[in-house]
């Protein structure tokens, strides 16, 4: 679980996973931008980062109901389940054919580490915009999984990016971000009768097990115990 900084710290912590991989590659440096694709492609090795769309998480989306009491408090903290989708673009000389390399390297990354280490988690919630993030403390990780976007999808996506120039681009969903709510649920009550009790059947206070007939409950007006055994002996002396 964590709070809603988690999606900001999601893309800041790809971006930096993408730095730290792709750019030994490269005999200049690489710059990773996580933010929007610029209108004017930069000539320098650049790749971008984009968020372009947030889901819920078909899978979790209800996984957390319910959350309240018939009278209304709060009984669970909910939590969102989300998908994160990224379009991840390539820039440079093109002459050099520096796009696809940076493509090639950032799918070969993804693919060695599909899942955001939680050392990068660290390293980027250190930044201020990112102080009081809490998503290195959350139990599930972010697994990152290449998506499939068709031609009809493609031209969609860049159609909204006004003036932004189509470039070489791959396209991510990273799985489960989970942000919880800030109100605390109600403490449960303490149990009132915390004694348990573990007898074995026909010991004394045990329940009696049914269809056993202990009590005075035969055809013949005995109980069925010592008392019927009893009632036999007397008629056979007769």
């Amino acid at each position: 679980m964590s709070n809603a900084l988690a999606i900001a710290h999601v893309t800041q912590a790809l971006a930096l996973l993408l730095a730290s991989n792709v750019g030994p590659e490269f005999d200049e440096a690489v710059k990773v931008e996580p933010h929007k694709p610029p209108t004017e492609p930069p000539d320098y090795p650049t790749i971008n980062v984009f968020l372009y769309q947030v889901t819920p998480n078909t899978s979790m989306r209800n996984n957390d109901l319910p959350t309240r009491a018939s009278d209304g408090t709060l009984v669970k903290r909910p939590a969102a389940a989300l998908d994160l989708h990224y379009v991840i673009s390539a820039y440079g000389d093109e002459t050099t054919l520096v796009g696809q390399r940076l493509i090639g390297s950032v799918v070969r990354t993804l693919h060695e580490i599909p899942v955001l280490p939680k050392d990068v988690i660290e390293e980027t919630g250190h930044l201020p915009h990112l102080a009081g993030s809490d998503l290195a403390e959350a139990t599930q990780r972010v697994r990152l999984t290449p998506t499939v976007m068709d031609i009809d999808e493609t031209s969609k996506l860049w159609g909204m990016l006004h003036q932004t120039p189509y470039a070489l681009s791959v396209v991510y969903q990273a799985t489960l971000v989970l942000i919880d709510g800030r109100e605390q649920p109600v403490p449960a009550k303490p149990v009132e009768r915390p004694e348990v009790r573990v007898l074995p059947f026909g010991a004394p206070g045990a329940p009696v097990p049914p269809g056993a007939g202990t009590g005075p409950g035969a055809d013949d007006g005995t109980s069925v115990n010592g008392s019927a055994i009893e009632a036999a002996d007397a008629q056979q002396g007769h």
